[in-house]
């Protein structure tokens, strides 16, 4: 199984035109960063089962124009447990309850809640740090999801690194 994580792209700081966190949308920037990132993706040739993201907007956003880019708006799902504060035990059980289960997916979230879950997955949940950039990339390798130690780390990319990807002949 393959899993990977896509933190959402930058967007409007925290109290801009008084919004509230969850209504806050990708700024210009993020939005071209983001094209770059699915360009990068496409490249690639990922193929997903399952894209899961964030109900929130800037999340929300994120997941949608991946989703767009690589052509799988119809595998595109939303998930309180992928909101700040949520809960990966609930995660891992969403997903396990995907018929039929998924070979691929990608799930699109928040930090610090992204690194906990690469930790909770690839170290048990032990001290394990990863410096996560906004529309960064992580791909982990499980035979089977669960809490604890599950996964390998594969891969974790930078936006500047699939910006260089993006821009590669084939």
């Amino acid at each position: 199984m393959e899993v990977y994580l896509l933190r959402h792209a930058p967007a409007v700081e925290r109290g801009a035109r008084g919004l509230d966190d969850a209504a806050r949308p990708l700024t210009q920037k993020g939005r071209r960063q983001l094209r770059k990132v699915s360009a990068a993706m496409k490249k690639l040739e990922r193929e997903f089962d399952l894209i899961l993201s964030s109900p929130l907007v800037r999340a929300r956003q994120t997941a949608e124009m991946v989703a767009a880019k690589l052509r799988l708006k119809k595998r595109l799902k939303f998930s309180n447990a992928l909101a700040p504060g949520g809960n990966a035990a609930m995660l891992l059980r969403q997903l396990g309850r995907e018929k039929p289960a998924p070979e691929k997916i990608l799930l699109v979230g928040h930090e610090p809640d992204l690194s906990r879950l690469v930790s909770l997955l690839v170290a048990g949940g032990a001290p394990f740090h990863v410096d996560f950039k906004k529309a960064g990339l992580c791909k982990l390798e499980a035979e089977k999801l669960r809490a604890g130690k599950c996964a390998t780390l594969v891969w974790l990319l930078t936006p500047k690194q699939m910006k260089m990807l993006a821009r590669r002949p084939r």
